[in-house]
């Protein structure tokens, strides 16, 4: 049975995901974060794009889940997660849809975080991917 307090994203409200072409690189404290090339945009009605990065693509070893929850009437429950890199802590910069709606089902497994609670969120094309950075 569906939420009851599920909304459909429509035309006054859409919302569109496309895989996103670029590496994306997340950093906090010289720390890498997230590495990934399978990088999801996210674009919602008149909101900024939010990258969601897979799971794999992140290292989990720097993120504690914390008791923060929210809700999306088009997306679901999120869940927030706190980076820890050595002395920095970062609380709540991370959040993931664990069990997103139907209509936004290809964020699962994936999280996205803010770019003013990480230090530098980077994105270059495949012309600049090869080199180290």
């Amino acid at each position: 049975m569906a939420d009851p307090r599920m909304k459909i994203p429509n035309v006054d409200h859409p919302i569109a995901i496309e895989p996103n072409p670029a590496r994306i690189v997340v950093r906090v404290a010289g720390h890498v974060v997230a590495d990934t090339r399978n990088a999801l945009t996210l674009r919602e009605a008149n909101r900024p794009p939010v990258l969601y990065m897979p799971r794999g693509d992140i290292d989990r070893t720097v993120l504690t889940r914390t008791a923060t929850t929210s809700f999306c009437p088009y997306k679901g429950d999120a869940s927030y997660y706190t980076i820890t890199v050595g002395d920095d802590v970062r609380a709540d910069a991370a959040w993931a849809y664990e069990t997103p709606f139907r209509a936004v089902d290809a964020i699962v497994d994936h999280i996205a975080f803010y770019p003013d609670r990480v230090d530098v969120i980077e994105a270059w094309d495949d012309a600049e991917a090869g080199h180290d950075r």
